[in-house]
């Protein structure tokens, strides 16, 4: 199809959801204390409110994913942003523990929604010399998210904007919402597949006993104390895994209408790039998981200084960005986990050296060189992950990567989180770290190993890259 005039303001329109997701997606929990005391609610119940999010963002994004392929992604972004805001206000007036969690799963759910069709728009609305400016541009705008979550989550509770407490930061979305809404209903062309497609109800059944079968108990394990059922419910997912692969390969024969389209994962781009990209995200997550508790519990930081010093890492991201976008390759994937493996080993040589009385500045240094080795790879990963997939099927590839992501962090705070937290409650805060650090390290050098997987990128997206289009910047 002709590249859209629109695109830049439709991608700038999306990026916004996806920014929103990311921030509600961190930004309670450092307010999780006063609204357990102001709900009167049990601390699980409290986590809950964090956990429940994350668990129904996971389940429908690959179903959400396929809605846009087969309704139209305009379509269902504008009614996942028209949730997302509604059971933001929701939560922003529950009165009651039970609706501030059911108003946190509607969140999850619809946004799930609207996110699921980000990464399906850069692949259906853009040309293969402008994805990976666009790509780049989401890993921007998702690394912002995820620092700014904390840091807004404490600035709006310690200030206590218009007495609302807790409850602005979830009202806080509601502008942004209809602000959202509006706008993409006026720009954002409407794209969808182009061959008559029906939602797979049984592949949608199948991805969805599996997904929750591995996200529920990593989500709930630790806290519950890794009881007997949480390693068998693990298993059962397992298991339903080859029964859904067998199932989608019969339904894309029948009607080619797989909720996952076989096709995608016979393209070796695509299945090495969602594999390194969940050991990316699981190494990600897990190093700033050691490294919030390290800091604030083992140093007693204030959570705000925690978020003011983790900006480093969306500098080092801005900085490498425009470099891998002018050097694409999957060489430089390999050298961008290499970079963030060294910035892991920079932390752990200022953990073992200064211990508990680690000063600001080589903190900073390392979440500095952190974050420039995930410039390096993520435009690049991403790019490489959904630059062969068809425009038919982006909104199920873009599920599939954003599956991977959501899975990936929560398997390195679940399996780092695990070691750190018995290490911590046998030798304390320092061994810990430096013992699990070491772990996060070794996540990025196997994904450093495992890029030469990944396709080289063809001299033609290179060389076009490079030349200067209309209406390339947004």
């Amino acid at each position: 199809m002709p590249a859209s005039p629109r695109r830049w303001t439709a991608l700038g329109i999306v990026l916004t959801a996806a920014f929103m997701d990311n921030v509600d997606a961190t930004i309670l929990s450092v307010a999780l204390p006063r609204l357990q005391r102001d709900l009167g609610t049990s601390p699980a119940t409290a986590q809950w409110s964090l956990a429940g999010y994350s668990l129904a963002f996971a389940l429908l994004l690959i179903t959400g994913g396929r809605l846009g392929d087969i309704h139209g992604r305009r379509r269902v972004f504008l009614a996942g942003v028209a949730g997302f805001t509604l059971a933001s206000v929701v939560c922003g007036t529950a009165m009651t523990p039970g609706v501030l969690v059911a108003g946190r799963l509607a969140q999850g759910a619809l946004a799930a929604l609207m996110v699921a069709q980000v990464m399906s728009v850069i692949v259906a609305m853009f040309g293969e010399a402008e994805r990976p400016k666009a790509f780049a541009l989401l890993g921007a705008v998702l690394s912002a998210g995820s620092v700014s979550g904390p840091l807004l989550g404490g600035l709006l509770t310690e200030f206590d904007l218009l007495g609302l407490g807790w409850r602005a930061i979830f009202l806080i979305n509601v502008p942004v919402g209809v602000v959202t809404l509006w706008l993409a209903a006026r720009v954002m062309p409407e794209t969808r597949s182009a061959r008559p497609l029906r939602l797979d109800l049984a592949g949608v059944a199948l991805v969805s006993l599996a997904t929750s079968g591995v996200m529920y108990p990593l989500v709930q394990g630790r806290e519950a104390g890794w009881p007997a059922w949480t390693f068998a419910v693990l298993a059962g997912a397992v298991l339903v895994v080859p029964c859904l692969a067998v199932q989608q390969r019969r339904r894309d024969r029948l009607d080619g209408a797989a909720l996952v389209p076989p096709a995608l994962f016979a393209r070796r781009s695509f299945t090495a790039g969602v594999v390194i990209v969940l050991l990316v995200f699981a190494g990600v997550a897990a190093f700033f998981l050691v490294l919030t508790y390290h800091l604030q519990s083992g140093l007693g930081w204030e959570p705000i200084r925690v978020a003011l010093v983790t900006l480093a890492w969306p500098v080092g991201i801005t900085a490498t960005t425009r470099f891998a976008l002018r050097h694409l390759g999957r060489a430089l994937v390999g050298v961008g986990m290499g970079v963030m493996a060294a910035g892991t080993i920079l932390m752990l040589a200022c953990v073992s050296t200064w211990g508990a009385d680690v000063p600001w500045p080589p903190v900073v240094a390392a979440e500095l060189v952190l974050g420039l080795g995930m410039g390096l790879c993520v435009p690049i990963l991403a790019t490489v992950a959904l630059g062969e997939v068809p425009a038919d099927d982006a909104g199920a590839g873009s599920g599939v990567v954003n599956t991977a992501i959501q899975l990936g962090t929560a398997l390195g705070v679940a399996g780092v989180g695990a070691v750190f937290f018995s290490l911590a409650a046998a030798a304390g805060f320092v061994p810990a770290t430096a013992g699990t650090l070491w772990c996060v390290a070794a996540v990025f050098g196997l994904a450093a190993l495992l890029s030469p997987l990944l396709p080289r990128t063809r001299t033609r997206t290179r060389t076009r890259a490079r030349e200067p289009e209309a209406g390339a910047r947004p």
